[in-house]
């Protein structure tokens, strides 16, 4: 199988896969974490009450509904999986029919993002796999997306590829984690960009699929940063204003 049938294919089911990805790198505000694992019914009565309305949008992803609910300027994402809520995330206020900002422009570049990872991650299982059919690239999505978003592991319905995408998914949920963390984000961001795309073509892999983990200032205008491209790793020296001075195995 090339790169370009299931990126081809993934794309097309973009739009599914942009709408859930903003959760990528979100947290379950803490106002509304005891409603995770409620039944949904109840917990809409219990959202109401808080204040919150819901939007009228939703979508299917992989085996779940997600919809959005706001109150005021505040957007949360909602998955419900097997009659209850799954999971509970910040979204962008244009996730709810807000209008624009640089935090919306951010939380739509996180989106792309991650389905950047998916393709890549996906092409680079299946190579190693030696091809794999179409329900498998299939079930190795609804993986990798259960384990982004961090929702339970179905062993009910376990295949080969939903296990494997399901720790991939893991593993790329912890790399934005890092990536977000106030510690790299010191970093210029000149920097981090030089890097991730010094490091997705050292990788060979599609812009978008690496991020830094961790950053170790040098001194004299100079960064060392760990970047994660899916489950390689790598070390990018750079300067602050985005000069990559090299870049090399981790």
């Amino acid at each position: 199988m090339s790169f370009a049938r299931p990126c081809l294919s993934l794309l097309l089911s973009g739009a599914l896969a942009l709408g859930a990805a903003t959760q990528a790198a979100a947290q379950t505000p803490s106002r509304l974490s005891d409603l995770v694992g409620a039944r949904a019914g109840q917990a809409e009565g219990e959202l109401t009450s808080r204040g919150y309305q819901a939007t009228g949008r939703s979508e299917v992803v992989g085996d779940g509904r997600l919809t959005y609910w706001k109150r005021g300027d505040d957007c949360v994402a909602i998955m419900t999986r097997d009659g209850r809520y799954a999971s509970i995330n910040q979204a962008g206020r244009s996730e709810c029919g807000g209008g624009g900002s640089d935090g919306n422009a951010a939380a739509a570049a996180v989106a792309g993002v991650a389905l950047v990872g998916l393709v890549a991650a996906l092409a680079a299982h299946n190579n190693r796999h030696n091809d794999a059919d179409r329900n498998h690239d299939s079930e190795y999505q609804r993986g990798y997306q259960a384990g982004l978003y961090g929702s339970i592991y179905d062993d009910r319905h376990e295949t080969e590829g939903y296990h494997e995408g399901y720790l991939a998914g893991e593993a790329e949920a912890t790399n934005r984690r890092n990536s977000n963390s106030r510690w790299v984000r010191q970093a210029p961001r000149e920097a981090q960009d030089a890097c991730a795309r010094r490091a997705d073509d050292f990788q060979s892999r599609p812009y978008g699929s690496s991020v830094p983990i961790g950053v170790r200032d040098l001194g004299g205008g100079q960064y060392e940063m760990t970047m994660a491209t899916g489950s390689y790793r790598s070390v990018c020296r750079v300067t602050a204003s985005g000069n990559v001075l090299s870049i090399d195995p981790y």
